[in-house]
């Protein structure tokens, strides 16, 4: 099995508390709201929530991808979960796992630091092109999550 790890941060005036709290705590109903291009809707196909919880989300084109998290630490926003089934993982990839943390930025505001690891089948890799547009998503579906607690300050405080 192959290992390739890509680091990246995005930066956002929302307070890390709050941002934590929309973009993990209560992804399910916020992504398909803020990202419906990409999320249709999000499923626990078993589990409480916490550690082990398996998810489906259902992908605005049809697809889906199912989700499992590994570690979700409210206490210091990190949260790290597993792709472990779907179409981004083809027939190169066995799963990709984030990992991510949000900390305190300028101002008041936060920085989100994330890994992404992705483990292929064999000895494949991963190249810095691929993990790039991974963290376009990524940064894609961020932005929006932020745009949508800008034009509602009275939600998760």
């Amino acid at each position: 099995m192959g290992v390739s790890t890509y680091e990246f941060e995005l930066t956002s005036g929302i307070a890390p508390a709050r941002f934590f709290k929309a973009l993990v705590l209560d992804s399910d109903n916020v992504f398909p709201k803020v990202h419906p291009q990409s999320y249709k809707k999000i499923d626990i196909v078993s589990g409480d929530g916490g550690p082990g919880t398996v998810k489906k989300a259902h992908l605005g084109h049809g697809g889906i991808q199912v989700n499992r998290i590994d570690v979700l630490d409210t206490h210091n926003s990190e949260f790290s979960y597993s792709v472990i089934e779907g179409e981004v993982l083809g027939r190169v990839l066995d799963k990709i796992t984030y990992r991510v943390k949000i900390v305190e930025g300028a101002h008041g505001g936060s920085v989100l630091k994330a890994t992404a690891t992705y483990f292929t089948k064999g000895d494949l890799e991963i190249n810095k092109d691929q993990a790039l547009q991974g963290k376009e998503k990524y940064s894609g579906l961020f932005k929006a999550v932020e745009a949508h607690l800008l034009e509602n300050p009275h939600l998760y405080n």
